[in-house]
Formats: C-alpha cells, structure tokens, sequence
C-alpha cells in the first residue's frame, strides 16, 4: 500500500535534496510530494527571503515554487551590488560565496599607479582590478562561519588570472592563510604562478637573486604549490581550510581570515588579475 502524499513528502524533508531529486523516478507519489513546497522549504537556506531581496537580478522576480527558489541559488545569484555571488550545491544543499575584488582588503588598490581597477568580459562582477606593479601584495578578508553551512569542511580560494606581460611573480613565494576566531593562524607557502623554466631564467637575470627558501623550493618542483585552472578558465590558489560549527543560536559565530601575502622579498611584481576570493565546501569544485 502506497503511503499519503503528505506522509511522502513529511519523510523526504528529513533528508536531502539528491534523495529528494532521485525519488521522483520511484513513483508519481514521490514525484508530486518531490515538487511540494514544505520539502523545499526544508532544503532552502532560512535567510532565502532576503537574498532574492538582495539579488542584482532575481528581486523583482516572481516564482512559482520553493523548488524554483532552489534551482535558482543553485545556478547562483548576485547579491549586495554585484559585489558577491550566493550559491547553494545542488545535491546537498552546502552554501557557497564568491567575494568580489571590492569585497575585498587589498593593500594600496586605490591608487592608480599600483592597481588597474576596469571592467572584464570574463567576470560576473562588474569590476576586476589588475595589478601594475608593487613589492608589497597583501589582500586580506574576513567572512562568519554564520553564513556559510554548519558542520561542513570549508576551502577558501583566491581567484585570479596571470597576465602575457607579468612579471616577479615567480622569484619569491607568497603566503597563504586561514586563521578561525582565536585559532592559530594557518599559513602555507605559494608561487602565483606556475612553473615556467624558460621566463624563470630570464626573469633571474634581470630581477636578480631568489632567497634560499625559493632556492629549495626549486630544487623539490613538484612539490611547489602554484594555482589551479577552474573550470571558468581563471586560476585558483587555495588559501587554506577550516570546518564550521553544528550551528544553533547557542554557537558562537566565528570569524575565519583569509590572506595572501607576498612582503618579504621587495620583489617588483605586476600582472596577476583578481576576480575574488571563494568560500565553498571543501569536496565539491567549482564550474
């Protein structure tokens, strides 16, 4: 005997939005009570009502479903002035931003002569900001695990892209980090680039000696850590990782810091774009 439509739906609530999807081919009671709108509302995030209002594109729209809310964060959503991208994953309902190059702390990026600031054809967001030259690259942010989804493992990573005409960016390491609350503060050396003999050679000759601490690094390649391609043709360098709390109102709301930092060497560098900083669950990558 079939169950209710109503004890269907009460029941896929409880658990995810793969099952939810998957049991629509079961029958057309899972179908239906698949579609309802209490088990939609389950999977959305509670906050759901403001981000549409804060969406650049979907605040005026109007949906004829929760599970058509649901579809739409999961193919993202510009909020707060096309300065961030809200994303929900669309198997398990894990939350996932992308921080704008003006959500962002980047040391001297108001002034002309170190960063370029323009709009690209190859970015959501209406600005992107190149670098012109500086011995001194800092970019920081700060972001609350309250936003994100509890008891989930994290990966921030800085978006970027090298420019055809870039250079010092491969003579010194920078430093990557991740810092929870009152936590220790996780750092990790990586090249902003990745390995090319031949402009390595030409860039010794003209910007001179590498530290020991690159030397070395050097000598072990494979071992480097350099950005990643995604899957939208801009690199990735991962920042670190951290894990979210269960959550509930009892649970302290922690800030995480992000950095990436190259200041030790003086070293001239110019040429690295910056499309932002994401946060998304640590398994998952980003199309």
């Amino acid at each position: 005997m079939m169950l209710p439509e109503v004890c269907v739906a009460n029941i896929l609530s409880f658990t995810t939005p793969a099952d939810t999807f998957s049991s629509a081919a079961v029958s057309s009671v899972f179908r239906v009570a698949g579609d309802s709108d209490f088990v939609w509302e389950k999977f959305l995030p509670s906050d759901y009502k403001l981000l549409i209002s804060r969406s650049t594109d979907h605040h005026h729209r109007t949906f004829s479903s929760k599970k058509e809310i649901y579809q739409c964060l999961c193919e993202s959503i510009l909020i707060d002035h096309g300065r961030k991208i809200f994303k929900i994953e669309k198997l398990s309902g894990k939350i996932s931003y992308v921080l704008s190059p003006r959500e962002l702390s980047i040391t001297w990026s108001e002034q002309r002569n170190y960063w370029f600031w323009s709009r690209r054809s190859d970015s959501r967001f209406p600005e992107g900001t190149e670098l012109i030259m500086t011995d001194w690259l800092e970019i920081n942010r700060i972001i609350k695990t309250g936003a994100l989804s509890p008891n989930t493992n994290y990966g921030a990573y800085l978006i970027m892209k090298v420019a055809p005409q870039a250079y010092g960016l491969d003579l010194v390491p920078a430093e990557a980090s991740i810092k929870v609350g009152n936590g220790e503060k996780i750092i990790k050396t990586t090249y902003l680039t990745c390995l090319d003999n031949k402009k390595q050679q030409m860039e010794r000759l003209v910007y001179g000696q590498r530290t020991a601490m690159t030397a070395k690094d050097e000598a072990v390649g494979a071992h480097r850590r350099e950005p990643e391609l995604r899957d939208d043709g801009w690199m990735e360098i991962e920042l670190g990782e951290f894990q979210t709390g269960r959550g509930g109102k009892e649970e302290e709301d922690k800030e995480v810091a992000m950095s990436l930092t190259e200041v030790k060497g003086y070293q001239l560098k110019s040429g690295i774009a910056i499309d932002g900083i994401e946060v998304r669950p640590k398994q998952s990558r980003q199309n």
